[in-house]
């Protein structure tokens, strides 16, 4: 079970995220703190489909998955029963957001082979307030590099993304259910290996 500590590198100066996660016995989990009060539980099934997730800030909490081919959230203010939640419906594959959790999850949903890329739709959370906002990708993997360690071969995959709406492209490294580095984002801790299946 990886446990570890990434941080986020952001205008206002280092976030940490201590994070663990695990397969189950249908899917994967991951859950999260971090030193700003956020704080992140992700379930995906067999097929790493965003089936329960849960986001919060010290003002605002999201809940929401999948639901057949459509995104379904509610969000409200934290603590609940100050206004009425909004209910939200999209027809995307999942959430993306700053946690690495969703990196991982739509990389392991979309189980693209070396050089294929495909299109896909999701609903981008952002900031303090969980704003949503619509977003289309192209994911790529680009390569995959294997380096020897003590106890056995690591793959690491490198994912091109490519906003579509901006032609904006960044990469990031994955190993297994654990992302190694990302823009603004670095694995500052781990505990023990990633999961590789």
């Amino acid at each position: 079970m990886p446990r570890g500590t990434y941080v986020h590198l952001t205008d206002t100066g280092p976030v940490e995220e201590r994070f663990q996660c695990a397969p189950g016995p249908g899917g994967w989990r991951y859950a999260s703190t971090r030193s700003d009060g956020a704080r992140v539980d992700l379930t995906v099934d067999s097929v790493w489909r965003q089936i329960r997730i849960e986001l919060a800030t010290s003002a605002w909490l999201i809940r929401g998955g999948l639901a057949g081919h459509d995104l379904l959230w509610v969000r409200h203010p934290a603590p609940p029963g100050t206004t009425e939640p909004t209910e939200h419906r999209e027809r995307a594959a999942g959430f993306l957001a700053d946690s690495p959790a969703f990196r991982i999850a739509v990389a392991r949903h979309l189980a693209l082979s070396p050089a294929e890329d495909r299109r896909v739709r999701l609903v981008h959370v952002q900031g303090p307030s969980l704003s949503t906002l619509t977003v289309d990708q192209r994911w790529r993997l680009a390569e995959i590099d294997t380096y020897e360690t003590e106890t056995a071969p690591l793959p690491v995959e490198r994912y091109e993304v490519t906003d579509l709406s901006t032609a904006e492209t960044h990469a990031f490294h994955l190993a297994g259910d654990v992302v190694l580095e990302a823009p603004a984002l670095e694995l500052a801790d781990l505990e023990s290996p990633p999961n590789l299946t």
